[in-house]
C-alpha cells in the first residue's frame, strides 16, 4: 500500500555526486559534506556515509513525532534523546538492504509510559510510515 501526501509540507532536495566516494550538498547549502565507505565496508571512512545520515534523519524525525504524542498524552520528553543505528547488509537475491534500531530514552517517565510513547510515535513518525512494512525497525526504551 502506498502512503499518499493529502497536503505537502515541505520539500528537501539535495544532489549527490559519485556516490559513497563522493558528496553530498542540499538545494540551501546546509548540507555540504563529502561521502566516505566507512573502513568495516573496506572504504577509508573519514567522513560521513549514507547510513549516518539516515541514522540522524530517523532519530531526529523520531524524537519530534515523541513530542506530538506526549502533548498528546500529557507527559513530558524533556531532556529525552534517541539514538538511530543504521545496519546495511547483504539480502536474499545479491542486493543489500537495510535495518534500524532506535534507542529512546526519556528521564523520570516510567517504563509503561515510554513504550506508550515511543510505540504511538512510531504510528505518527515519516520515516517510521516509510519504512513499515520494508524494512526491519526495532524499539528500544533505554
Amino acid at each position: 500500500m502506498v502512503t499518499e501526501l493529502i497536503k505537502p509540507l515541505y520539500t528537501a532536495e539535495a544532489t549527490a555526486v559519485g556516490g559513497r566516494d563522493g558528496h553530498v550538498r542540499s538545494a540551501d547549502g546546509a548540507l555540504d559534506t563529502d561521502v566516505k565507505p566507512p573502513t568495516e565496508m573496506g572504504g577509508p571512512g573519514g567522513a560521513t556515509n549514507p547510513e549516518e545520515l539516515f541514522a540522524a534523519g530517523y532519530a531526529a524525525c523520531f524524537q519530534s513525532a515523541m513530542g506530538v504524542v506526549a502533548r498528546r498524552q500529557k507527559v513530558s520528553v524533556d531532556g529525552s534523546t534517541v539514538t538511530g543505528k543504521v545496519t546495511i547488509g547483504t539480502i536474499e537475491g545479491g542486493g543489500f538492504g537495510l535495518a534500524v534500531q532506535l534507542d529512546v530514552h526519556i528521564p523520570d517517565v516510567d517504563e509503561a509510559t515510554v513504550q506508550s510513547v515511543i510505540e504511538a510515535a512510531h504510528q505518527v513518525c515519516p520515516y517510521s510510515n516509510a519504512t513499515r512494512g520494508n524494512i526491519a525497525v526495532t524499539l528500544v526504551a533505554v
